[in-house]
């Protein structure tokens, strides 16, 4: 489940070498968030929140078309890497991308525009849901090829470490793609080479529809590396300051050259796979015991309380995070279409 705690996995031998080697800091404890921080990390999950709520809402209303797959739910997993990492450092995932873009710092109305297909979105109106871009921000994109984001993640790697800086790449792939080949031959070479790269899988349980039980013969996906010699750590998705702990981890050990690590974050989406998903594979009574239980805005407000911060300080922050998101969506919403003549720039035809 998601409430499980971040624990490194030791519990088999890798192929080689005898264990794999380990995050330096593994065993340390990680420095507790600051009050400023709590804040910082609640704005942005919330932020990412009414952003996705408002794109559901828009789809809903015919504004966006195509595939759009919402990040709610999610949102400790993102917010918790950016801020393990390092200015420079580069971000890549996959289609369910709207939460990383935000994360990275793209202009929120770039965003929107870009969902509904319109002349400023960061890709220009051509992209979509699925295919946001912006290298100045380091991010590499969303993909829609399924585990695509493994070997690409790998190349930003291996271009890094040609370079010789000292910038991490951070790939994002579900728990459906952590069955995919080239995955696997993208684990090998990282290892191999040492590059410097972590690998996030987000287990939101389901993939598009299935449960990891049905789909993998194994379910600790941390372990996916072992017979590579990579470590893997098992880690609570939902609680932010648990992944920035265990990200800050693996991206100290890249970043020394030690190679890549395989982080585990326990997770679940509130909706389904994409806005066309009834999601009647699970009960409501699953997803509102987690959105009861486990969810991970509610979770860091809680501890935001406890520090003192109030109930009318906490509600501020939302007003104003609703105002920047409506905002985005009024900007979209008037923003031009892509005029014709650009239907082909910037494509290989």
């Amino acid at each position: 489940m998601a409430a499980e705690k971040a624990t490194r996995s030791r519990s088999a031998k890798p192929a080689k070498g005898g264990d794999a080697a380990q995050p330096a800091a593994a065993t340390g404890v990680a420095a507790a968030f600051t009050r400023d921080e709590r804040l910082d990390a609640y704005r942005q999950m919330l932020l990412i929140r009414r952003f996705e709520e408002k794109a559901g809402q828009l789809y809903g209303m015919g504004h966006i078309g195509g595939f759009c797959h919402l990040y709610i739910g999610q949102e400790a997993v993102v917010v918790g890497m950016q801020m393990a990492q390092q200015p420079g450092d580069q971000v890549i995932t996959a289609y369910r991308d709207h939460g990383h873009t935000i994360a990275t710092g793209m202009e929120l109305k770039s965003v929107m525009a870009e969902l509904t297909g319109r002349r400023n979105g960061c890709s220009q109106g051509k992209g979509g849901s699925m295919h946001m871009f912006a290298p100045d921000k380091g991010f590499y994109g969303g993909h829609g090829i399924v585990g695509a984001t493994a070997p690409l993640g790998a190349g930003i790697a291996f271009a890094n470490k040609y370079r010789g800086n000292d910038r991490v790449c951070v790939a994002y792939f579900g728990d459906g793609a952590a069955n995919q080949g080239q995955v696997y031959e993208a684990f090998n070479m990282a290892e191999l080479w040492k590059l410097p790269v972590v690998f996030i899988v987000e287990n939101n349980k389901y993939a598009m529809g299935t449960s990891i039980e049905r789909a993998s013969s194994t379910t600790n996906l941390s372990q996916r590396g072992l017979s590579f010699a990579i470590p893997g750590e098992h880690v609570d998705g939902m609680d932010v300051e648990q992944v920035r702990a265990a990200g800050s981890r693996a991206i100290q050990f890249a970043r020394e050259g030690k190679g890549p690590t395989i982080l585990e974050m326990m997770t679940y989406r509130y909706r389904g796979h994409s806005m066309s998903d009834p999601a009647k594979y699970r009960t409501r009574e699953e997803v509102q015991h987690m959105r009861e239980t486990h969810d991970p805005i509610e979770m860091i407000r809680a501890r935001l309380l406890g520090d003192g911060v109030s109930e009318d300080d906490l509600k501020a922050i939302d007003r104003k995070v609703r105002d920047e998101v409506n905002a985005a969506a009024d900007f979209a919403l008037s923003d031009p279409e892509p005029d014709a003549s650009q239907l082909t720039t910037e494509v290989l035809i």
